[in-house]
């Protein structure tokens, strides 16, 4: 029932405002409490402890009496309360709030109440639509067309206005095409601590872990303009904590989060003094009412306007005004359908192979009843294995790279796709993910081949997230979570020096090349004859391709129980913008081995078995051949050579270096057993030691991982921080590699399924919204790294 200007007649919206701003409050002192902090908010009960809306106003009063007597704990600092709306409900909020002192004020001044407001009144301000509704265009704000098209706009509430609030009481109406108010990961940037150090504190009034303390979505809109209002509360059980970092609810005042308030029937609580207002609102109207009568034509009524035009329905049909509810009522049925279809279906993830990482992935993933996995693989027996030992799990055979219509029709079928391939066919598998809008996560560096899809992928509104193993992965999340941190207190970051390997137990490693393999033996042997660059005290340092990696090799003693050695990964410079270090002068990511496998490694590419191209002698159908034949081919020697004369040659082709000899023998390539061919000597090479240096049973790995980060603080002062991770694999569980591979990727993959990231393109996990929740997780599956500082 409206008047002539559009306006509601009749509603209950101001005291759902009401009941809604008394929750809220109440709710604040007890958060509050649980922090640590005794206020006057502590007075104030739930609305239904009231018998009518003066008593609780009154209770709310008192607690302002104290407020304004300076009782406030000054470590809480300046509380603003953000009302979101100019409806009923945000009136009827506001009445309720203006009994405690308070100050208005405009949006543009919110950081600087922050920084210099007063604890002896709260601060309000309203956020209007065109404060943060931008057209997504062109940056411009029309609300005629916002209601009629608000797809066409986004808010920028989250970033800009909802971190300057302790408590958000919203109250607007969410449409399904409107721009949410706050994201699941604008909540993970608001729950971050932030830096505070003109508010005092004590071991008796422990400052707040960050700015926002609760919200009361009166709207109460689950999934609307708060994405992560998952469900409404009750009168029961009005509130809970929030934690963005785990995307999880609990049903407490004390621990991580934001306090919420969602009930969906606030003026309950409030009933004879709501009905009271209500049948107030329609007693006016009730005379006109009653002149309806069903048995003549709906045109011959004649009431006043805002009654007649309230009739939806007369003589057993709509009236003009509501016939539009036929369609409405068929979309909904239609939409309420497809949803309950959703609530009943699960997320669908396709795994692209089932190899030495896949089953940490899988185990992640399948402890949600809710995802459905299917392994896909060339080897049925390893996809078998797979399902056979996790929940919601299947496999199937398929070879993505010669049946590509199989692996097209599969991606097409899924909301997300692991590819756990070889990284060469990640930019076509992308391709597919892009074509049918299907998400993508790998743990694979970006190529350039992958990044020329960036723009395509936002195009079709897809996420592909990669470099979400451990290296690169979890290097870069420590990384940038240590940068941040520094940036954030005024400091530069002056150098990084960053080593990682995955190798052997120490107990393990006794072998001729100090290594065994729990990953692709392809990779770590072509890394070793890759060119790398690096940036040492601001000169740039180029080792070319071919094996001068490897004499590069310096010893690692950060760690002094072991014995390592490391070398320059790949090109470390592009990292000084990629991770926003830019004035840093000396940039190097390495890799670690064990002493000795540099040396050894250099021998076996001095002989040409570390070689991309093929080898006539290698054709996979071609006749037989042996280690012992294949040396001599390369070597320009008749097979039937003595076999002392062969290693005489092997010892000068590999520099005079005894251990390089011996390395070769050890691994048994003067042997005449028969090789199993694969096209290239490198490739041969790879399938041989697979096998012959494979983690046997009973025997574990372990990953090192270590950064160095020069930080010079805005006093000018210097120091170094240490961050070392270290973790062992488990005899009779997973491998430390497929541990720190396949946990941050099926986390990754989770929270893309859960919404937690939404960005669009080619991502890394550089930002914070995406790098503190996954080292929040990785820590609850015991990947946990450590922190020391060297001061100069």
């Amino acid at each position: 029932m409206v008047n002539a200007k559009g306006q509601r007649l009749v509603a209950f919206g101001k005291y759902a405002g009401v009941a809604g701003m008394v929750n809220i409050l109440h709710g604040l002192g007890l958060r509050l409490l649980a922090l640590g902090h005794h206020t006057p908010f502590m007075f104030i009960g739930p609305s239904h402890n009231y018998r009518n809306s003066g008593m609780a106003r009154q209770a709310i009063r008192d607690a302002g009496y104290e407020i304004a007597l300076g009782m406030m704990p000054k470590s809480i600092g300046p509380l603003t309360f953000i009302f979101t709306g100019t409806g009923n409900v945000s009136q009827g909020a506001q009445e309720v709030f203006q009994e405690l002192p308070h100050e208005y004020v405009e949006p543009e001044h919110l950081s600087k109440v922050a920084q210099h407001g007063a604890t002896n009144k709260l601060y309000a301000c309203i956020i209007k639509p065109e404060d943060n509704l931008l057209r997504k265009e062109d940056g411009g704000f029309d609300l005629d067309e916002y209601f009629q098209q608000p797809q066409k706009y986004a808010s920028n509430f989250g970033q800009k206005w909802a971190q300057l609030s302790s408590v958000i009481v919203n109250g607007i109406y969410w449409a399904p095409d409107s721009p949410r108010l706050i994201t699941i990961p604008d909540a993970k940037n608001l729950m971050h601590p932030q830096e505070t150090p003109w508010i005092p504190s004590s071991p008796g009034c422990p400052k707040l872990p960050h700015r926002l303390l609760a919200i009361c979505d009166i709207s109460a809109d689950p999934g609307g303009s708060i994405e992560f209002v998952k469900d409404c509360t009750s009168i029961d059980h009005p509130f809970c904590l929030y934690d963005a970092n785990s995307n999880e609810y609990t049903e407490s005042f004390r621990g991580k989060g934001v306090l919420m308030c969602s009930i969906d029937n606030m003026p309950a609580q409030i009933p004879r003094e709501a009905t009271d207002f209500f049948g107030s609102l329609t007693l006016p109207h009730v005379d006109d009412m009653l002149l309806s009568d069903a048995t003549t034509p709906f045109e011959e009524y004649q009431a006043s306007p805002s009654v007649r035009n309230a009739v939806i329905a007369s003589n057993g049909k709509l009236t003009p005004n509501f016939e539009y509810i036929s369609t409405l009522r068929e979309n909904f049925r239609s939409k309420h359908r497809a949803i309950a279809a959703a609530m009943k279906s699960t997320s669908k993830v396709l795994a692209l192979g089932a190899g030495f990482v896949s089953a940490p992935v899988i185990d992640y993933l399948s402890r949600d009843p809710n995802v459905s996995i299917t392994v896909a693989s060339q080897y049925k027996c390893e996809a078998d294995r797979l399902a056979d030992r996790f929940n919601n799990t299947v496999s199937v055979l398929l070879d993505a790279e010669r049946n590509r219509e199989d692996l097209e029709h599969m991606i097409k079928n899924h909301d997300l796709v692991i590819s756990l391939l070889p990284y060469s066919m990640h930019p076509d598998i992308a391709k597919l993910c892009i074509k049918h809008h299907t998400n993508m996560v790998t743990a694979s560096y970006t190529s350039p081949a992958i990044m020329q899809l960036n723009q395509s992928a936002i195009d079709a509104d897809v996420t592909i997230m990669n470099e979400v193993g451990v290296d690169p992965g979890i290097d870069h999340m420590l990384a940038m979570e240590c940068f941040d941190e520094v940036k954030e207190h005024g400091g530069t970051i002056t150098s990084f020096v960053s080593y990682c390997g995955g190798l052997p137990s120490p107990e393990f490693s006794a072998n001729p090349v100090r290594y065994k393999f729990s990953w692709s033996p392809r990779g770590v042997l072509l890394n070793t004859v890759a060119e790398a660059r690096y940036l040492m005290d601001g000169e740039i340092v180029e080792i070319p391709a071919g094996g001068a990696l490897l004499e590069s090799t310096t010893p690692q003693d950060f760690l002094p129980g072991f014995n390592l050695e490391g070398f320059p990964n790949r090109d470390s410079i592009p990292y000084g913008k990629d991770y926003g270090i830019g004035k840093a002068k000396t940039l190097l990511r390495g890799t670690l081995r064990y002493k000795g496998f540099s040396n050894a490694v250099i021998g076996l590419i001095k002989l040409g078995l570390i070689d991309t191209n093929r080898h006539s002698s290698l054709h996979e159908q071609g006749p037989d051949i042996t280690w012992k034949h294949f040396i001599c081919e390369l070597l320009g020697k008749q097979p039937d050579i003595l076999i002392d004369s062969l290693k005489d040659i092997v010892f000068n082709k590999v520099g005079r270096v005894h251990s390089r000899l011996d390395c070769i023998e050890g691994l048994g390539l003067f042997e005449e057993d028969v090789i199993d061919k694969k096209g290239t000597p490198l490739d041969t090479l790879s399938n041989y030691m697979a096998k012959r240096l494979a983690i046997g049973p009973g025997e574990t790995d372990l990953i090192i991982m270590r950064h160095d980060i020069g930080i010079q603080k805005p006093d000018r002062t210097e120091e170094t921080r240490h961050v070392d991770l270290v973790v062992y694999g488990d005899a009779r569980g997973y491998t430390a590699m497929a541990k720190t591979v396949g946990l941050p990727t099926g986390i990754a993959a989770k929270m893309i399924l859960e919404g937690e990231i939404q960005a669009k393109g080619m991502l890394r996990p550089f930002s914070p919204e995406i790098y503190r929740p996954m080292l929040s997780r990785l820590k609850q599956e015991g990947i946990v790294a450590r922190e020391h500082t060297t001061y100069h």
